[in-house]
């Protein structure tokens, strides 16, 4: 038997298969067969769906709250390679090696 290539399926596909797969009209067998895909990735991506289904209707399953930024801490970091930058551009300078166009 030959090796078949690996495939890629869409984000489109694995939806409607996976969709098909909960409605329960036809066996994992039969959509195996329908879809082209092996029953146990039908089954992966149903899984896959059925978990993430609650982060659509922003339910608390998701944890993806946006990281708290330290305004203070980022500040202080752009001031320090200003500095630096400014001291690098100056050494460049006395020695020759920065053009005088920036």
């Amino acid at each position: 038997m030959a090796r078949r290539s690996r495939r890629t399926h869409g984000p489109a596909f694995k939806a409607k298969v996976a969709l098909a797969a909960i409605k329960g009209e036809k066996t994992l067998a039969e959509l195996a067969q329908q879809y082209d895909v092996h029953a146990n990735q039908i089954t992966a991506w149903k899984a896959k769906l059925l978990d993430g289904a609650a982060g659509v209707f922003g339910g608390a399953g998701g944890n993806e709250t946006a990281p708290t930024v330290d305004v203070k801490l980022l500040h202080a970091k752009i001031g320090e390679l200003a500095v630096e930058n400014d001291f690098l551009s100056g050494a460049l300078g006395k020695a020759g090696l920065l053009s005088a166009k920036r």
